[in-house]
C-alpha cells in the first residue's frame, strides 16, 4: 500500500478542526498529520511534519492566511495550500490564488466538498467551491487587488486582525454580526474599529467604504446600509 497523503490542517477554530479531521480521516489514503490554531504554531509544525497540503483558514489571530500561504510557500514552493474560509467575495479567492493556493473552499459547503478539493490540489490543479472553471481562476490571479493594498502605507499599519474587521465594516456587517463572525467580543469590535478609524485618519462609515473601495477591498454594488 502506498504511503498516504499527510495534511496539516491551520484554523483557529478547534470544533471547526475537528469536522474537518473527521472528513479527512475517512480517507483512506489522507491522513492528518497535525493541527494548528495559528500561524505561529502552524509554521512551526510544517517546518516539522513537511505535510504534502496544508489547509489554511484565512482568519487567524496572528497573521491572515493569505499572508501565511505566502510565507508556507517562500520555503516550501511545492507545498499544496488548500484556503478554507467563511468568506467567498472574489477579492479574498483572488488574493488567494494570488498568494499560491491552489483551492477555495467555502467554510459551509466543506464537509461535501473538502475531499474533492483536496485530492484535485494535490493532482496540481486548481480547485474552486462554485462553477468557475480553470480559466477563470487564472483571470483572477492577473487582478491587481494584491498590489493596490501593498501600495497603501496606511493599510499596511493595520494588524490582520483589524485588517479583517475593517473589510466587513466596509462590507456593512453590523458590529454583533462581525463579533459572531470572528469569534470575539462586540466591545472588541468596537476597539478595533477605533483603532482603524485613529490609524487610518478616517472619521466616518462611509469614508471607511469610499477607502476600502478605491483600494479595491471591496464591491460597493453588493454594499448595503
Amino acid at each position: 500500500m502506498k504511503d498516504r497523503k499527510k495534511v496539516l490542517i491551520i484554523d483557529d477554530h478547534p470544533l471547526f478542526r475537528e469536522g474537518l479531521k473527521s472528513i479527512v480521516e475517512s480517507h483512506r489514503e489522507i491522513e492528518v498529520a497535525g493541527e494548528a490554531g495559528n500561524a505561529r504554531s502552524g509554521m512551526e509544525m510544517i517546518r516539522k511534519l513537511k505535510p504534502d497540503l496544508a489547509i489554511v483558514d484565512i482568519s487567524l489571530p496572528d497573521k491572515n492566511g493569505i499572508n501565511l500561504t505566502k510565507e508556507i510557500l517562500e520555503s516550501y514552493p511545492d507545498m499544496k495550500i488548500l484556503i478554507v474560509s467563511m468568506h467567498a467575495k472574489i477579492d479574498y479567492i483572488s488574493e488567494a490564488f494570488q498568494a499560491g493556493a491552489k483551492g477555495y473552499i467555502a467554510k459551509d459547503s466543506a464537509s461535501d466538498r473538502l475531499i474533492q478539493g483536496i485530492e484535485t490540489v494535490l493532482s496540481n490543479d486548481y480547485f474552486l467551491d462554485s462553477s468557475v472553471s480553470h480559466q477563470v481562476v487564472e483571470k483572477l490571479m492577473q487582478f491587481p487587488v494584491k498590489q493596490a493594498k501593498i501600495a497603501d502605507n496606511e493599510y499596511g499599519k493595520l494588524t490582520p486582525r483589524e485588517q479583517e474587521v475593517m473589510r466587513l465594516l466596509a462590507e456593512g456587517t453590523a458590529p454583533k454580526e462581525i463579533a459572531d463572525q470572528l469569534c470575539i467580543s462586540p466591545k472588541t469590535v468596537e476597539n478595533h474599529r477605533a483603532n482603524i478609524m485613529k490609524k487610518l485618519d478616517i472619521h466616518s462609515t462611509m469614508e471607511l467604504v469610499k477607502y476600502a473601495a478605491r483600494l479595491g477591498l471591496i464591491d460597493l454594488d453588493l454594499w448595503k446600509e
